[in-house]
């Protein structure tokens, strides 16, 4: 049984009051951004707002909840996160388990895919190929330029390779193929690894901010992130739109925090359901004892 001394219990309440802080730096601003949201005219204007809201007011929740722009942009994204993350895992874990393969021209390929990570083609080049296949103002122009992560993929590749080989050996004397292989061994052996990639994936595809702009140019075709952008900083919703539509009307300072706490609410509850095999799969590539 290991007893520890009284540097060592010091040490652990510097670290537990340390991470109390940066807990509580990082949950403010989300309570201010809930309160705020959900309090009343009177309160914003008198400044009475902290930490929980002192009369609830669901009038900024109407308002964007009752623009067929909000909840489109709403819609999209849920749609776009999920297509792009199970695409993305999909590109990512295939060919991650081909290259764990020894093939002809497998150091080639391998070489290419290695010096795309070091070497990126830049803003320009990358706009003029989405322009040439003609995918402007399609979701594929969000879709396929980043089907596949180098650097996830890499990893992935690292994780197949550490597998049990006598696994897939046994399982080919069986008459099992490759698809088989990769199918009813490496993915369900991979549960972690894949949960930590696709919470990566499904973050980035939620966020996707700046190509949305530099690729889709029609605003029906807008997801969350443009559209609490001009909501925000380009265009705030105006007093006179907000009076035709509500009887008491919210500040438009209070409809904007009202868009930025649901833009960041579905991640924050997708992550508890892959929190078990988050904390597995973060953990590739550590060092093992």
């Amino acid at each position: 049984m290991h007893f520890k001394t009284r540097s060592d219990k010091w040490f652990d309440r510097i670290n537990y009051l340390l991470l109390a802080v940066v807990s509580l730096c990082m949950i403010f601003p989300l309570l201010y951004i809930f309160s705020v949201s959900f309090s009343t005219t009177a309160d914003f204007v008198q400044k009475k707002i902290v930490l929980w809201p002192s009369h609830w007011d669901f009038g900024a929740y109407q308002y964007i909840f009752g623009t067929q722009t909000f909840s489109r942009a709403l819609l999209v994204s849920a749609c776009l996160t999920v297509v792009i993350t199970i695409f993305n895992l999909f590109m990512t874990s295939t060919m991650a388990f081909a290259l764990t393969h020894r093939f002809v021209g497998y150091k080639l390929i391998l070489g290419m895919v290695i010096l795309t990570l070091l070497f990126s083609p830049g803003l320009i080049p990358s706009y003029l190929m989405v322009r040439n296949l003609h995918l402007i103002n399609s979701y594929w122009s969000l879709i396929l330029p980043g089907a596949i992560s180098t650097f996830n993929l890499i990893v992935i590749r690292q994780f197949f390779q550490g597998l049990p080989k006598e696994i897939f050996e046994a399982a080919r004397i069986d008459g099992a193929h490759d698809l088989r292989l990769f199918t009813k061994i490496a993915l369900p052996l991979s549960k972690p690894a894949l949960a930590a990639f696709a919470l990566f994936y499904a973050v980035d595809a939620w966020n996707a901010y700046f190509n949305v702009i530099l690729y889709i140019n029609d605003t029906t075709k807008w997801t969350i992130q443009v559209v609490l952008r001009q909501m925000v900083i380009v265009s705030p919703p105006d007093n006179n739109l907000l009076t035709s539509l509500l009887r008491d009307p919210p500040p438009p300072q209070t409809v904007q925090m009202a868009a930025v706490l649901v833009a960041t609410l579905p991640i924050l509850v997708i992550y508890p359901f892959l929190q078990k095999h988050f904390a597995k799969g973060v953990m590739l590539g550590s060092v093992k004892g």
